[in-house]
């Protein structure tokens, strides 16, 4: 797995609740690109939790969302926003269980969307939620604009 690095971290104002590693209220997530996925392990604590040892489904909706982000990011090349997000929830994720796994790829790439499929498992491998994430894809320009995109090279490690 190649370590990505977030190049936004170091942009004034940036707080992203997924990735920032600044945002002490956020999740602080971390990513790898392994072939044509992007992965993050991420370590759930009883802050997030919804029922008592169970992550809240709106986080994990939140994880999936991010991590469909950076697939934009390092696989397309550009940013956007999120134009629809359909996610089935199909076991608890427990908390005990220790550090979940996400991977997200591309599944198709139109021209102004890409959909995106993820999946999160829990800390013994087993699938519990999964999403279809479709992209609304911004031109590289207009993202470096509008949304600071500093380029693909900028989230590989030097």
């Amino acid at each position: 797995m190649i370590p990505l690095k977030n190049p936004y971290a170091a942009l004034e104002g940036y707080h992203c609740f997924g990735c920032s590693p600044h945002n002490p209220d956020g999740l602080q997530m971390q990513f790898f690109e392994e072939g044509e996925f992007i992965v993050s392990n991420w370590h759930p604590g009883p802050r997030y939790q919804g029922f008592v040892d169970v992550l809240h489904g709106g986080i994990q909706a939140t994880l999936m969302d991010e991590i469909a982000s950076w697939v934009v990011f390092v696989k397309l090349g550009t940013a956007g926003m999120t134009y629809r997000m359909s996610t089935r929830y199909k076991a608890p994720v427990r908390i005990s269980r220790g550090a979940i796994t996400l991977r997200a790829r591309l599944k198709e790439g139109r021209r102004r969307v890409a959909s995106i499929e993820v999946v999160l498992e829990d800390g013994e491998g087993n699938l519990c939620s999964e999403s279809s994430v479709e992209y609304f894809v911004l031109p590289r320009e207009k993202a470096k604009l509008d949304l600071h995109y500093p380029g693909k090279d900028a989230f590989y490690q030097e």
